[in-house]
């Protein structure tokens, strides 16, 4: 059955479909060698598509799973750096996932990683406003952190302000916060705290909409989600 190709990489866990579009743009994709431009068509089960030359499968069976990423691990499938990453941590995966979005590589805590590319269209576009719930530990001044909640411009866009809560006052005058953004800005909490004169000592992310991070999990592991969790996450997502 022919489909579009953006589906047919999509659900082979290459990218994702916007992702798919740039790919042929560029000239990456080919079908039975035949440079392949957005829109269109082919049989995953018959024609021979390849990306950047090396040959893609038909559809795969769809797995995703929470990954609790640790701190000084990057979120990329490769680092010309050598640094560790997260599709290091992932190797036992039945099929090639990719990670949704993504964490700096100071931060800890949940990232999904999936091949359903449908699922990761979903999670990554502004037009669904998944929300992502972080604990973060700042030192700073106390009477500045009302300032967090407010509406704020990051890198030249205005943010929606953010859900404060302060569920920990240190002795060492350091806080613990609960924070839930409505974007996905590079840095965004970290470049927030800086100016509300915050220092962040930890950031980890604990939620993506209403899938919370396993805390069985220690940093490094990572496992399936549950059907109970995928239909969560569909419904933060697909079904709006």
């Amino acid at each position: 059955m022919q489909e579009r190709l953006q589906k047919i990489l999509s659900g082979a866990g290459v990218c994702s479909r916007r992702a798919a579009e740039k790919l042929m743009e560029s000239g990456a994709v080919t079908v039975n060698g035949v440079t392949a431009k957005p829109g269109d068509r082919a049989d995953a089960q018959v024609d021979d598509i390849c990306v950047n030359g090396k040959r893609i499968g038909g559809h795969e069976e769809l797995h995703t799973i929470m990954l609790y990423k640790p701190a000084g691990v990057v979120t990329t499938m490769s680092d010309e750096k050598n640094r560790r990453t997260v599709a290091q941590l992932v190797q036992r995966c039945p099929v090639r996932v990719l990670p949704v979005g993504r964490l700096d590589q100071y931060s800890e805590g949940l990232l999904l990683l999936t091949n359903d590319g449908a699922l990761l269209d979903a999670l990554t576009h502004p037009r669904y406003h998944v929300d992502k719930t972080y604990e973060v530990t700042v030192r700073g001044q106390e009477q500045n952190l009302p300032r967090l909640s407010e509406p704020m411009d990051i890198d030249g866009y205005r943010i929606r302000p953010a859900q404060v809560r302060v569920t920990a006052r240190q002795p060492d005058g350091t806080f613990v916060l609960h924070m839930t953004i409505h974007e996905g800005r590079n840095r965004q909490i970290r470049k927030m705290c800086a100016q509300c004169g915050f220092k962040v000592l930890r950031l980890c992310r604990i939620a993506v909409g209403k899938l919370r991070l396993d805390r069985s999990l220690r940093p490094g592991q990572w496992r399936e989600l549950s059907g109970g969790e995928m239909a969560v996450l569909r419904r933060d997502t697909l079904q709006k």
